[in-house]
């Protein structure tokens, strides 16, 4: 697929694209995982690399054949990622993502968030960046009946934005994202993320480790 020709909504992702947070995920995912006495795979943990925390915790309950709720595991890890957010002093944003929002805000491009964080997670980045003023509208985990990689989540960015989506492009850093922004049929960079390390991006239309390089196309 060819970069379109006429660009006007730009939609993000936000872990691992926006802000540095894959990490902190990490840590409480496998915080979490130890509380209930299970040992996860790297390669099992990859694929619930950009699924919702209910999708995820879904999918392991059913692979260990847990007795137990996948809703109160998601409040178990959501309370030990916010005791890292808020105690992490180094969180930061992703190197060069704000220049690259101010850019395509300053060129009149839409801006969408699609993320499968809860709100809560998304509200505490955006409030904590000053990023809201940037952004026509945020999509959360909590908004979809399907997680990535269902293609939902993109094909109510693009409605939400009000931009046809041969005129949308999606910025993903894990293969889950791609696979849900290629089958919404919207272009898609892979932003190689040193945090995501696990992620071949193999599927993505356009693969960068730079944003410096989106501001020429974009």
């Amino acid at each position: 697929m060819n970069v379109p020709k006429e660009i006007k909504c730009v939609i993000f992702d936000m872990d691992g694209v926006i802000i540095d947070s894959e990490e902190i995920h990490k840590k409480a995912y496998y915080e979490t995982f130890a509380s209930i006495g299970v040992t996860v795979s790297d390669d099992l943990y990859k694929t619930l690399t950009g699924s919702s925390t209910i999708n995820a915790f879904q999918k392991l309950v059913a692979h260990f054949k847990l007795d137990l709720d996948p809703e109160e595991l998601v409040l178990n890890k959501r309370k030990r990622y916010v005791n890292f957010f808020e105690n992490d002093p180094t969180l930061h944003l992703v190197k060069g993502v704000e220049d690259l929002i101010k850019h395509c805000h300053k060129k009149g491009l839409t801006l969408i968030l699609a993320s499968s964080s809860a709100m809560v997670n998304i509200d505490r980045v955006f409030n904590r960046f000053d990023l809201n003023k940037y952004f026509t509208a945020k999509i959360s985990g909590a908004d979809l009946t399907e997680s990535k990689p269902n293609p939902e989540i993109f094909n109510k960015a693009a409605s939400l934005g009000n931009t046809p989506k041969e005129n949308c492009v999606v910025i993903e850093d894990s293969d889950n994202g791609v696979k849900a922004a290629n089958d919404a049929g919207i272009f898609v960079f892979g932003y190689r993320n040193p945090m995501a390390e696990d992620q071949s991006l193999k599927k993505a239309d356009f693969i960068v480790n730079n944003f410096k390089r989106l501001h020429k196309i974009l």
